[in-house]
Order: structure tokens, then sequence, then C-alpha cells
């Protein structure tokens, strides 16, 4: 099984930078998709319906901002659209495709960087969606949970990381939520499943020389329900062309799509 997240920062951007003829060259199963930037009328181009998938969105109700999507090549047995709290639904951050007993998400955490108000908002949802996570664990069916959660969990995950110790992105109480998650929960960072090398980003600041100089900082996640540990095969962040400030992260999976 073959899972890809992308944060697109505008699909219809990304079109032009030639992402859907990388997509339909890489044979995935799901492709989520984070920050589509667009309502379904304006997506009525055949690009945004790739053959060989059944797909799915989620917009936000403000025009040009945030959005997620889910591109199936099996046709699900459900799609679940929002995470059922009116506060993060309006504005598009949660897609669920539910085959027999797996389900895939397409996540798109607020960012609290651009003012204080919106860290306020990002913490209410991390704790929302905490609960939801518990609820995950406890219903038996596996999970994997992708997208932009717009928080770089270490020290390796970040290239400046002592520079941005006060940024939110980097706050000591965001990494302490990814700690509990993880280690308490049991929920798995897949990317962390295999030997990595070191400085392998997901997102650069459009900023400077940030992708030139690899200064990046990894934000993009696949998080596993504690019953997927141990099935990741592969992992691959896509650098070779540039379809947004984010690059793909793709697993592979030793676990069989339900028929």
């Amino acid at each position: 099984m073959r899972i890809i997240t992308v944060n697109v920062n505008g699909i219809r951007a990304a079109a032009r930078k030639g992402f859907f003829d990388w997509l339909l060259k890489q044979n995935a199963d799901v492709v989520c998709i984070q920050e589509t930037k667009a309502q379904i009328h304006q997506l009525e181009d055949a690009v945004f319906t790739p053959q060989g998938y059944h797909c799915f969105y989620h917009d936000a109700e403000k025009k040009g901002y945030s959005g997620v999507a889910l591109y199936c090549r099996s046709e699900p047995d459900e799609v679940i659209v929002g995470m059922d709290n009116p506060e993060f639904d309006v504005e598009g951050r949660y897609i669920e495709a539910r085959f027999g007993k797996l389900s895939v998400i397409s996540l798109y955490m607020p960012s609290g960087s651009s003012k204080e108000e919106r860290q306020q908002v990002k913490y209410r949802c991390m704790d929302f969606f905490e609960i939801k996570m518990q609820e995950m664990k406890a219903s038996g069916r596996d999970y994997v949970i992708t997208g932009d959660w717009n928080i770089a969990h270490k020290n390796e995950d970040i290239r400046n990381w002592k520079g941005n110790l006060k940024n939110s992105g980097f706050l000591p109480e965001e990494r302490a939520w990814l700690d509990k998650l993880f280690d308490e929960m049991g929920f798995v960072d897949a990317f962390r499943e295999l030997p990595q090398q070191e400085h392998e980003y997901t997102w650069w600041s459009n900023r400077g020389q940030a992708w030139a100089n690899n200064v990046g900082w990894r934000i993009d996640y696949h998080i596993l329900s504690p019953s997927m540990k141990g099935t990741v095969k592969a992992t691959d962040i896509y650098r070779d062309e540039r379809f947004s400030d984010h690059a793909p992260l793709t697993i592979d999976y030793d676990y069989a799509m339900p028929e």
C-alpha cells in the first residue's frame, strides 16, 4: 500500500507547476492533499479529478483558504467530511476515507505563526484532536493520519532548532503534545520507523535561500494507530521538483488495502 501526503499551497498553482503530471506516475493507493485554496466549483478542469482515482474535497468556507482532499484508487466504503467541530470544519481541515477496517485521513492542522489569536485556535484544535485520537485508538480500526501538522517534533526535525524555540511550530507545548501522542498513547511517526539520513525536511520558508540551503522543517507526517506499527516498508521525500513550499511525503506499507 502506498500513501502520499502533500501540502500543495494552492492546488491550481501546483497544477501549473506539474504536480499532476508527477502524481500520475506514482502509483499511489491514496493521495492526501492539504491547502487546496479553492472551492469545488473552481476545480472543474479534468486535471483535478485525475484518471484512476475517486476524488473527494473538503473546502473552507473562506475563499482561497485552507481545504483538504483525498484521491483514492479504490472507492471508499465511506467518506467522512470534517472532524465534527464547527470551529475547524468551516476551515476545511479534515477528510477521512474508510476502506474496511482502514481509515486514511488528510489533516491540515492550523498554523499559529501569523498572530497569537491563531496560536490559541491551534491549541484548541490540538486539544480536540487528541480526544478524537483517543477515540480512534479505542475503535479497533487501523488509522493512517497524514497531513500538515504544523509542528516539528524534535531537534533533528528542524535545521535551525535553536533559533526557533520560541516560534509557533516548535514551541515546547506543541512538541510535548506530540510526545504524548507517540510516547503515552502509542501512535507511530511512520517516517521515523526506518533509519533516516540527517536533515530530512518537508517544508521550507520562501524567505531567503531556505530551499536552496535545505534550511527546513519536518512538519508533514503519516501518523499511525498503534495497530499499524511495524508496517512501514519505505519512505521518500520528493525534492527533484518543487510544487509548493512543501515536498510530497510518500510511504509504502506492508499492508493490503481492504477489498
